[in-house]
Parts: structure tokens; sequence; C-alpha cells
């Protein structure tokens, strides 16, 4: 079966990892996020997927993307990532704090 990840878009899944909003969000919901969002944040949240895509799909690939879950799947299994999702998780963490700041995230 196919991770979350293959399955998406690499913008659209770089969103989900950092941020932790989930998939199923409806267009509406979508464009206000696309709003909401910098073009430096979706550069940095690619940046997270990238690094941590490996780890996710060895350690949280069966992790529903949506509400943190994805990072905090990622954070729990903090001892087994490779030192370069290791190193971006606090960036993740700051930029789903950011977006639950700003609405556009559950928090």
């Amino acid at each position: 079966m196919p991770s979350t990840f293959r399955l998406l878009s690499i913008p659209q899944a770089a969103i989900i990892v950092a941020l932790g909003v989930a998939a199923s969000t409806s267009t509406f919901a979508q464009s206000q996020l696309q709003t909401q969002i910098t073009p430096q944040m979706r550069s940095e949240a690619r940046a997270v997927m990238q690094a941590c895509r490996a780890d996710y799909d060895r350690l949280c690939s069966d992790v529903a993307p949506g509400g943190g879950r994805i990072l905090a799947c990622l954070q729990s299994h903090a001892g087994q990532l490779t030192p370069a999702c290791a190193q971006t998780l606090p960036r993740a963490q700051a930029l789903r704090d950011g977006a639950v700041s700003a609405g556009v995230a559950p928090k």
C-alpha cells in the first residue's frame, strides 16, 4: 500500500507534515490555508518533508495526517530518526505552532 506522501503532491505533503493539516480539508479551507501560508513557510515545510520522508515511511506511515499527528509520531521516535530529520523537527514544530496561532491548523 503506498504511503500518504506518495498520494499527495510535494507541496501538499510538505504542508501536511510540517503543519499537521488534515489531508481531507475542504476546498475552501485549503484556499484559505494557501493565502495564509507564505512562500517561505512552504519552502521550509518542503525541506522538512524531504529530510523526514524516509523516517516517515519507516516509522509513521500508518499515522493519519492532520492535527499534528505525523509530527508527534516523528517526535516520539526521536532516538530513531536520521540526523537530517532530527535537525529539522524543531523548525517543523515552530511552523506548526505558527499555523495554530494563525488559526490555519487545528490545535
